[in-house]
């Protein structure tokens, strides 16, 4: 009779994780951002505007190459849960992909004096190299709470902090990005240059924070040989059995893939629509401060609403903030600020706690499987999550395309209501399928409660 992974877990006594080593693991996330959120929210923009590809090429390339990567993060996915070095299973990505990931981005930000059609090669290579190495870090990143410690009060700490931090450093890019750029636009009188410098820094910030989470955290839980046999086709096992996986896979792939598009085009409307660029970072940190007041309060409004309760309200404030902007008349700059911020409230709740539900689908495959595939389920939902991404990255520059936007011109009328529906109701009808999605989520806190309970018996 086969022993499960779950029994060859040799469990380490309980240890209390110092605030050091959760600091230390949550500057991974904060690295991540400073390089994930600057693509997310400006990539497009930059492309369009400074490198000189069309949007309708940019955002064909963003499907292409998201999609094409979201595939590699299943393989990516298993080799990290067969990985076996002396510093661990997951930490070693964090120091050896460390540089590779600043070269990418910077790269990404670098414009070569090319043709059109070198210029889309050059695209191309340096934004999958890019993913795929984020995906390398990322993927084991993710899993590597697991492996910190298998007490639930810590790994909630531990992820609490890590969001704090990865939230952050989306509120340091908002805000952080633009400043730069025109700084350093400013300083050299070139914006592709001012592009490059500010990316150099985020990228080298990133590296030195990536290094710093390898040398402050320790993998305690230690698995048995057979135990790390997870191949690939428990890939497929987890998406037939798992039911509350595949909710949260779709969930990732609705969410991400709509702050994907409020965020590239939202540049647009502040710059065309607003008529105000020099707003642009201040409207990007609205988009992020609700972080600050809200990360410490999410336990409690679990604890008061529950899991659906919470995902209703959250994902609600966020089309009404949305609806809101496309109400409002742009001119009116403090009532698009409000809206942004009322979007922003629902956002980051429900974005915050859609990663929180990632590892009772962990419990319930192992409950279902016998095996504890962390490092292939996060490789599943970093596949949902990017293929949300693709279809982010997409669906703007299609409808700027249709609507008429033409790069460094003022635009029509058409062009402006154009960015104006892709980034509110566009948005909005794909929340009202997240809904639906939530309604279908059958793990319940009472079911949760027994799974564990079957779990811990079969860990005795």
């Amino acid at each position: 009779m086969n022993t499960s992974v779950a029994e060859q877990i040799k469990v380490a006594p309980i240890e209390k994780i110092k605030m050091k080593e959760k600091v230390g693991y949550a500057t991974g996330d904060l690295a991540c951002n400073f390089i994930y959120a600057t693509v997310s929210s400006y990539l497009l923009f930059f492309y369009t505007e400074v490198f000189g590809i069309s949007a309708a090429a940019a955002g064909l390339m963003f499907l292409i190459v998201r999609m094409m990567d979201a595939v590699l993060d299943p393989v990516i996915g298993t080799m990290v849960d067969k990985t076996n070095t002396k510093y661990g299973r997951f930490r070693p990505y964090l120091l050896y992909g460390a540089v590779p990931f600043a070269v990418g981005a910077i790269l990404c930000f670098t414009t070569p004096e090319f043709s059109d059609a070198g210029k889309i090669v050059y695209a191309y290579i340096t934004y999958i190299f890019l993913s795929i190495t984020y995906s390398t870090i990322n993927i084991p990143y993710s899993a590597l709470t697991s492996a910190i410690t298998q007490d639930n009060k810590e790994v909630v700490s531990l992820t609490s902090i890590r969001m704090l931090f990865g939230n952050g450093g989306e509120m340091i890019v908002a805000f952080g990005v633009p400043l730069l750029v025109a700084i350093f636009t400013q300083a050299t009188g070139n914006t592709g240059t001012g592009w490059q410098i500010t990316m150099s820094i985020m990228g080298i910030s990133g590296a030195i924070l990536l290094v710093v989470s390898f040398l402050n955290t320790k993998e305690r839980v230690q698995i048995s040989e057979e135990a790390s046999k997870v191949g690939f086709k428990d890939i497929f096992t987890q998406l037939r059995v798992n039911r509350p996986l595949l909710i949260v896979c779709f969930f990732f792939l609705l969410n991400f893939g709509i702050n994907s598009i409020i965020n590239s085009v939202g540049i647009y409307y502040v710059t065309y629509n607003v008529a105000r660029p020099d707003l642009v970072k201040w409207y990007g940190l609205m988009g992020t401060l609700p972080v600050l007041i809200l990360m410490p309060f999410i336990p409690t409004l679990y604890k008061v609403l529950g899991k659906k309760k919470l995902l209703y309200t959250a994902l609600s404030c966020k089309a009404i903030g949305l609806l809101a902007l496309f109400i409002i008349p742009p001119s009116i700059v403090p009532l698009v600020f409000a809206g942004r911020l009322i979007a922003a409230v629902g956002t980051i709740t429900a974005g915050a706690f859609t990663w929180a539900l990632i590892p009772e689908t962990i419990d319930y495959g192992e409950y279902k499987t016998g095996k504890r595939a962390s490092g292939v389920i996060y490789s599943l939902i970093n596949f949902f999550f990017k293929f949300g991404m693709a279809i982010g990255g997409i669906v703007p520059g299609i409808m700027l395309s249709k609507f008429g936007y033409v790069a460094h011109h003022a635009q029509t009328a058409t062009a402006l209501h154009g960015i104006l529906i892709t980034m509110t109701v566009v948005p909005a009808f794909f929340i009202i399928i997240e809904l639906v999605a939530v309604y279908l989520y059958n793990l319940d806190e009472i079911e949760h409660k027994r799974v564990l309970s079957v779990i811990n018996a079969r860990r005795l």
